[in-house]
């Protein structure tokens, strides 16, 4: 950063290296957070295809009717990522998700955190070779 604050007084503020040195400087703060923060990735490759198929898909969902249609589909999109973060077969824990879910809504205030990936039992998990 040093470098950069150097530079940016022998430069001209309109020129592309100008404005290269300027963008460099207001991004600063989040290009280093990682490194404040061992758990974060220097990269969002992971995240960016996790949403692929998504992406891949994007026109076959122009035609859900109502926004409550393309609501629902998100939930159970979302859900879907999640299990494959966290290492469980989607299917069997939509599963689990789906036969446990609608009970315990109703005698539970905090039923939501129950149902949280890192609490599904072991059979949702992928086993491991």
């Amino acid at each position: 950063m040093a470098w950069a604050n150097e530079a940016s007084t022998k430069t001209a503020p309109k020129s592309v290296l100008g404005k290269a040195l300027h963008y460099l400087r207001e991004q600063w703060p989040y290009l280093v957070r990682y490194l404040e923060d061992g758990r974060l990735e220097f990269s969002n490759n992971r995240a960016e295809r996790s949403i692929k198929p998504f992406v891949m898909g994007r026109k076959n969902w122009l035609f859900s009717n109502t926004p409550v249609g393309a609501q629902s589909s998100a939930v159970i999109y979302s859900l879907i990522e999640a299990a494959k973060e966290n290492d469980l077969d989607p299917y069997r824990y939509l599963v689990w998700l789906l036969h446990n879910a609608p009970g315990l809504s109703r005698t539970d205030e905090a039923w939501a955190e129950s149902f949280l990936p890192v609490n599904a039992p072991q059979d949702c998990k992928i086993p491991k070779p």
